[in-house]
């Protein structure tokens, strides 16, 4: 790969010309709001629509992009493309408006194609962990001067937000597999961070979601590289196979390699702090420490993934792992949100049984002396589903836990499928509570100081942070 200090863009990096125009539906999203933004960065006219306003549409509005709320058809340029993601239903008043006057309509995924094109893409894919991958792979590379451009869906601690269009050639973007939309991409690198079953939804089974990374790294242009997880079986499959077709491929992780990569990363033991957590990788040639000022085991191995990807695009070793260090984390990604009574509130987006165990085992690292306590938020009926025993293991690592009703997002509700399915696996240690509000002001009911109180999931768990907060400060 080309040195990654030439940080000139191609010639043919894109600037949108005023006169192009985008409608967003379903602007608020994480990963919509992104797009918008770079978009908007890249001179186009840009406007959208949420159902709700939010943090995020009042912050996109301040940066001068026009919102609407509610979804109305009239909200749509007659001349603007339409850009749309998986949760928009064909029924959507402004995607049938656009439909019916034959305006053009992309994905979101094609739009943030259309963003990075002239770039090296660099995409991260994988069932969890492509977003603290992403953003300290961005971090990383912006701290060392190469002005990158990223779209990550969350916010990136101490740069900004998840969107950046910069002027340099390497363009970071977190790849999502939830709808098979990153075959849209075609990255220089594609570094994949597990490949562990999930959105079966969509995919039906794990040979079909497996086989949808497998037409990922098929997506790989020509000389490019994969860079996958090798303590994950499912990379470990996929590394194995892409090797078989020719593609490229090195590997990173606490275990062995893959046989047949041109390398492998190994990822020594974890040195944990009160405020961080560092460890050596050893690429072959030498060892070199990387040091984090977040905590977690999960995050170190995140950062050997970032540090093997940022030395594959030409930086030094020692210079990368230096680098790293400067990654300050991303939004609710154990995100503290305030102190009240001597109890700690954190907010987490897991939404995966994997992620929600990597979340505990983080917070038995730092809690001390007090109790554990989780506000989960299940997110898809889908998956409340098919992982509810596993989601019941996971959430027995906790001392407390209260379990609120699912966040259906894109989905219908299923009959027999609720919060209440996952607490029925716990032998009683768990507690269903349908209404949110009263779900939060129960688990802060029992909060004492020195406690920690978790509120977690992907959905609107994350507004009630506050509502613990103001529950155990009040007299």
């Amino acid at each position: 790969m080309k040195d990654a200090r030439t940080r000139e863009a191609s010639p043919d990096a894109p600037r949108s010309t005023p006169q192009e125009k985008y409608h967003l539906v379903g602007i608020g999203g994480a990963g919509m709001s992104v797009v918008a933004e770079l978009l908007a960065a890249s001179g186009a006219a840009v406007s959208g629509s949420d159902s709700k306003e939010s943090q995020t549409t009042r912050r996109l509005a301040a940066e001068g992009i026009s919102v609407s709320i509610g979804h109305d058809a009239r909200h749509v340029p007659a001349d603007a493309v339409l850009v749309v993601s998986s949760a928009i239903r064909e029924g959507n008043p402004e995607l049938a408006a656009a439909r019916e006057r034959s305006q053009k309509v992309l994905h979101r995924s094609q739009a943030l194609a259309l963003a990075a094109r002239g770039r090296d893409f660099v995409a991260v894919a994988g069932a969890h962990g492509k977003t603290t991958t992403s953003a300290m792979i961005a971090t990383a590379l912006n701290g060392l001067g190469l002005d990158p451009s990223w779209a990550i869906g969350g916010t990136v601690m101490g740069v900004g937000g998840g969107g950046r269009l910069g002027g340099g050639r390497i363009f970071v973007a977190e790849a999502d597999e939830s709808d098979a939309s990153f075959l849209n991409y075609a990255p220089r690198l594609a570094l994949v961070t597990n490949v562990e079953p999930d959105h079966l939804d969509h995919y039906g089974s794990r040979e079909a979601f497996e086989e949808a990374f497998a037409d990922f790294t098929r997506r790989i242009v020509p000389g490019g590289l994969l860079v996958v997880c090798a303590d994950s079986d499912g990379a470990r499959r996929l590394a194995a196979q892409a090797v078989s077709e020719g593609i490229r491929a090195v590997s990173y992780g606490r275990g062995q390699g893959v046989d047949g990569v041109e390398r492998h990363v190994r990822l020594g033991a974890a040195d944990r702090g009160p405020s961080g957590i560092s460890g050596e990788v050893d690429d072959g040639d030498g060892a070199v420490t990387i040091e984090l000022g977040v905590v977690g085991e999960h995050n170190l191995l995140n950062a050997a993934g970032a540090w093997t990807a940022g030395v594959e695009l030409g930086l030094g070793r020692r210079e990368m792992a230096a680098a790293l260090a400067g990654f300050a984390g991303t939004g609710r990604r154990f995100e503290l949100r305030g102190v009240a009574s001597g109890v700690r509130v954190v907010d987490d987006y897991a939404h995966h049984p994997t992620e929600v165990e990597a979340t505990l085992r983080t917070a038995r690292d730092v809690v001390g002396d007090g109790a554990v306590r989780v506000l989960f938020q299940p997110h898809l009926y889908s998956r409340t589903r098919e992982f509810a025993r596993e989601f019941a293991r996971a959430l027995g690592l906790a001392d407390d836990v209260v379990v609120t009703s699912v966040y259906g997002a894109r989905e219908d509700p299923v009959d027999g499928v609720e919060g209440d399915l996952i607490t029925s696996h716990m032998a009683g240690a768990g507690q269903y509570v349908a209404d949110r509000l009263e779900a939060a002001r129960a688990i802060a009911s029992r909060c004492a100081p020195g406690d920690l109180v978790l509120t977690v999931g992907a959905g609107d768990v994350t507004e009630l942070a506050p509502v613990i907060l103001e529950t155990i400060g009040a007299p």
